[in-house]
C-alpha cells in the first residue's frame, strides 16, 4: 500500500444514502476471490442509466465521492472498496459508513472521511455549482478543504498511522518479523512451522 498524506482532485456528488456494498459492486464480483480490475463492476446496474451522475462528463476523473449517510452498508466483502479504488476513487466523504466497509477501506488505502449532514450538503452544493472545484483531504492534519471551505475531521490514530505510512495488514505484521522468527525457533519441531525468510 502506498503512503497517503493528501488527496487532491475533483469530487463526484453522489449524495445517496444507504448505498450498500451490492450496489457498489454487484454480487457478480463475488465470482473472483483474488483482486483483479473491478472498475467495470462499480455501480454497474446504476450506470445503465445515462443520467446517473457517474456517467456525466463533467465529473470525469473525480477522485472523491460525496455520499449520504450509511455508505457501504451491507455485506463484509472487500470487492466494494476494490471497485471504488480500481475506478480511480481515493476517498469517500459521508456522514457515516458501514463499519465493516470502513474497516476494509482502511486496509486497502481508500480514505473515509466522516462529516455532518450539513457539511455534505454544502460540499455537494459547491460541486454542483462548479464541477471542477478542487478538494484537498489532508490525512496527516485531518483537514478537508474545498475553495474557501475548510473543516477538521476525525480519524483514529491507528488508521491515520497506517495510511500515512502505507501499511496494509501484511506490512503491519512484518514489523514484528524478528519476534515472529524468534517465536518460531522456540516452538517444538513437531509443531507446524512458518518462516518469514525467503
Amino acid at each position: 500500500m502506498k503512503s497517503i498524506k493528501q488527496i487532491k482532485g475533483k469530487a463526484l456528488p453522489l449524495g445517496l444514502s444507504n448505498v450498500d456494498t451490492d450496489q457498489i459492486a454487484p454480487s457478480d464480483a463475488m465470482k473472483f476471490s483474488k483482486r483483479g480490475n473491478f472498475s467495470d463492476f462499480l455501480f454497474r446496474d446504476w450506470r445503465e442509466d445515462p443520467e446517473f451522475v457517474l456517467n456525466q462528463p463533467e465529473y470525469k476523473d473525480s477522485v472523491i465521492i460525496l455520499a449520504g449517510e450509511n455508505f457501504g452498508c451491507g455485506s463484509s466483502r472487500e470487492h466494494a472498496p476494490w471497485a471504488l479504488q480500481d475506478y480511480g476513487f481515493r476517498a469517500v466523504v459521508a456522514p457515516s459508513f458501514g463499519d465493516i466497509f470502513k474497516n476494509n477501506c482502511s486496509k486497502v488505502g481508500l480514505v473515509t472521511v466522516e462529516v455532518s449532514e450539513t457539511t455534505i450538503e454544502e460540499l455537494i452544493r459547491l460541486v454542483n455549482e462548479n464541477p471542477n472545484i478542487e478538494f484537498n483531504i489532508d490525512v496527516e492534519y485531518k483537514k478537508l478543504s474545498c475553495g474557501s471551505f475548510e473543516i477538521d475531521f476525525e480519524l483514529d490514530d491507528f488508521t491515520r498511522y497506517r495510511l500515512i505510512n502505507g501499511l496494509d495488514d501484511i506490512d503491519l505484521t512484518l514489523r514484528d518479523e524478528n519476534l515472529i522468527n524468534k517465536y518460531e525457533k522456540l516452538r517444538p519441531n513437531y509443531l507446524p512451522r512458518m518462516s518469514l525468510q525467503n
